[in-house]
């Protein structure tokens, strides 16, 4: 469109148009150039600007992603370093369980690990200023003399629950 224009131009700068009609034809036709080259380059100016902002954009999302992976790698590092903990524990645990397993009479490791699978992991409870621990209900005055009439080896049920009530200074008797 420029080199058209040019040309135009010189057309009518060099007098070799010299009717008047082709020459206002020409006139006319360099105005129009003029205006649509002023109208393209305003569409460009558009486009560049609306590519800065873009291009702002972009780099800004790339920031957060670059912020959220850290903030994903951090908390995968936690996670890592709390399951080795976590492991650690329960190996340590496990171990401790089979030393007092071994020291626990066959039917009554039976009955506790029955009632553990019953009672969602929990299968025995201590017996707290006269309230079961594992239902948290308070026991009744009847129930509360029958365990303190029981014998100190008896294995004792919470009524409520189920669970092995186990007997401490705290228990409130």
């Amino acid at each position: 469109m420029r080199q058209r224009s040019v040309r135009d131009q010189q057309r009518l700068d060099s007098g070799a148009v010299t009717s008047p009609k082709d020459l206002e034809s020409l006139q006319r036709e360099i105005a129009s150039l003029a205006k649509r080259q002023q109208d393209l380059e305003d569409v460009v100016l558009e486009i560049m600007e609306r590519n800065e902002a873009a291009a702002a954009r972009v780099s800004e999302l790339q920031d957060r992603v670059a912020s959220v992976r850290t903030k994903v790698d951090d908390a995968s590092a936690r996670r890592a370093s709390a399951t080795g903990e976590l492991d650690a524990e329960t190996a340590r645990v496990t171990k401790e369980r089979e030393v007092v397993a071994g020291s626990v009479p066959d039917d009554l490791l039976k009955l506790y690990d029955k009632l553990r699978a019953q009672q969602g992991g929990v299968g025995a409870a201590k017996l707290f200023q006269r309230r079961c621990e594992g239902c948290r209900l308070e026991l009744n005055i009847t129930e509360l003399n029958e365990i303190r009439a029981a014998a100190r080896d008896e294995v004792l049920r919470c009524e409520n629950c189920r669970r092995i009530l186990v007997r401490t200074s705290d228990s409130g008797l």
